[in-house]
């Protein structure tokens, strides 16, 4: 009898097989870790003798054009409560299973606290002068203190909320905007709702805590990005596609705003020959916000579950074409 042959895709920093234990599938399934992204051909002749993907997040997208050509593929594990890289009618048409795992309270917040390590690293040009210190140079350039400025959040949901607290720590002013954002949602949240436009003209820093969707994809355009002080910055930790890639690619070219602080791109893993790498106004990190271990032990834990229950014949937290999201408990 063929052993059912388990894929663990996207598993950059080989932490999956660390954080859980996957002895009890393994006495079932061969697991095989895939530690660098795969583009669609390339997952075609690599995973085509696989019966389950586990997913990490949204690293790996799995549309129905790849799903079609993995003939063997019964079952897929993805982490977090919803997918939007998956082609679910695909998956139903193709008798694939898919489940989830729920929200985890451990960690949680991890996105909103890279947010204010990047507005810091803006604010006091850490990269430059931590690199500087290495080549033997001393204090290069003089930073901005964060007292007095404004915060402008797109965004006021779970994690765009608690980036008000500690903008108000620091002596900030804070204001939100939103398609659904109301005045007294605002205010609940410590903020003060703005028309979009003012937003971009009078903040110092703007941060984007936004679901993608195709409501909000390209929210922040040219117009937007032209609006704001030469002296400002934009950081995004939400969606690369929230914002207008090439507006605002020519603003920093052309330093009609001060920098941005980019943790999510169009593509992932960013090309390594994208312009965004090449400009000194722009600190760029590799999807950080919620790789912690906090956040990654408890995904990689419940998606044992879930390939344990799959095996047994009763999967969990079942997500389909008419149901792509679960609204379940968040787990402590």
């Amino acid at each position: 009898m063929t052993k059912v042959r388990v894929a663990v895709l996207d598993d950059y920093q080989n932490l999956a097989l660390e954080l859980a234990d996957w002895a009890p599938v393994r006495r079932q399934a061969d697991v095989v870790v895939f530690d660098r992204h795969l583009s669609e051909d390339e997952a075609v002749d690599a995973l085509r003798d696989f019966d389950a993907i586990c997913l990490t997040r949204e690293r790996m997208a799995l549309p129905g054009s790849l799903l079609e050509r993995l003939p063997r593929l019964k079952f897929i594990a993805v982490t977090g409560p919803h997918n939007r890289t998956l082609d679910f009618a695909a998956a139903d048409r193709l008798g694939i299973t898919v489940s989830c795992t729920q929200r985890s309270a451990k960690g949680q917040f991890a996105t909103a606290e890279l947010a204010w390590g990047l507005i810091l690293a803006l604010a006091r040009n850490l990269p430059a002068e931590a690199a500087g210190m290495k080549e033997g140079h001393w204090q290069r350039s003089v930073g901005i203190a964060l007292a007095g400025k404004t915060l402008g959040l797109i965004g006021l949901g779970r994690l765009g909320s608690h980036m008000v607290p500690i903008a108000r720590a620091f002596g900030m002013d804070v204001i939100a905007w939103s398609q659904n954002l109301t005045d007294d949602k605002a205010a609940a949240a410590g903020a003060r709702r703005v028309d979009k436009d003012v937003l971009f003209r009078d903040s110092d820093f703007v941060s984007l805590h936004l679901v993608l969707s195709e409501r909000s994809r390209h929210i922040v355009g040219a117009a937007d990005i032209a609006a704001m002080k030469p002296s400002a910055f934009l950081v995004n930790t939400a969606r690369g596609p929230l914002i207008e890639h090439a507006a605002l690619l020519k603003a920093l070219q052309e330093r009609r705003i001060a920098g941005a602080a980019l943790d999510t791109f169009d593509v992932e893993p960013l090309p390594a020959d994208d312009a965004l790498r090449k400009l000194d106004n722009v600190i760029l990190t590799p999807h950080l916000g919620y790789t912690v271990r906090e956040l990654l032990q408890p995904f990689y834990e419940a998606t044992v579950e879930n390939l344990l229950a799959w095996q047994a014949g009763s999967p969990l937290r079942v997500l389909s074409a008419a149901q792509p999201h679960l609204a379940g408990k968040v787990v402590q």
